[in-house]
């Protein structure tokens, strides 16, 4: 790819709309990963929608980009089974004040903590900047949340619902493959600042070579999935199987 062309991807995908939408999706991203190793023929498939998605976009948006917090929706309302919710959203997902109080209190508890706030607030930091590489034979989109370019690292945001189990839901939603992909973009260490839901504990976790070599394999694997059933005519979908040895 010409880096022309390159450069004029990147600035479409700036925006979310093209980003997310059916501009971005001629490219593979991590959150592609999971579809591709245990369902391929869901790639790109509708996904129901999810509150949980909703309050962990709103969060990234309260803590990198508040300016752009006009775009959600607040119901007053307890739950979202009663009628005035669903009066007021159907068909849409919106946010109850109480999440958003939620987490609006997460966010303060980042900012009161020095170490975190230096991640997040830097002296020079951007935000929500794409990126586009090529690996294992296929282009892979991806978009930091924070580039600390004082501190030279990549900073991913979570939020926990148990971060003692962080180590786990690394492994489980592929957060390894994450890392690789931006690392390998960035050319910048990689590192998540994870806060618990519940607790407000706060963890930075950084990543280690066999983390990222984890990562890379799944990406091998994924890309090969994908040529697999998107780029392989012969092959016949039906006639897929699963082969292990227990």
């Amino acid at each position: 790819m010409k880096k022309a062309q390159l450069n004029d991807i990147l600035k479409k995908l700036e925006e979310d709309e093209l980003y997310y939408g059916d501009f971005g999706k001629q490219f593979l991203s991590n959150s592609n990963i999971g579809t591709l190793l245990t369902d391929p023929l869901m790639l790109h498939q509708p996904q129901p929608a999810n509150p949980n998605l909703v309050k962990g976009a709103y969060f990234h948006t309260l803590v990198l980009e508040p300016e752009k917090l006009n775009r959600y929706k607040i119901i007053e309302a307890r739950t979202r089974n009663n009628n005035e919710y669903k009066a007021l959203t159907n068909p849409e997902i919106c946010l109850l004040q109480h999440e958003a109080d939620m987490l609006q209190a997460l966010n303060e508890t980042l900012m009161a903590n020095e170490t975190a706030k230096g991640l997040i607030r830097d002296i020079d930091v951007e935000y929500e900047i794409p990126g586009l590489i090529e690996l294992a034979g296929e282009w892979w989109k991806c978009k930091t949340d924070i580039k600390n370019n004082t501190q030279g690292i990549i900073v991913d945001l979570k939020t926990s619902g148990d971060i003692t189990r962080f180590e786990q839901s690394a492994r489980n939603y592929n957060y390894d493959s994450q890392a690789f992909i931006y690392s390998s973009y960035f050319n910048m260490d990689f590192i998540f600042l994870v806060i618990d839901k519940k607790t407000k504990k706060i963890g930075i976790f950084d990543c280690s070579p066999q983390f990222l070599e984890r990562g890379k394999f799944k990406v091998e694997e994924a890309a090969e999935q994908y040529r697999l059933y998107y780029k392989d005519q012969s092959f016949d979908p039906k006639n897929y199987f699963i082969s292990k040895t227990l």
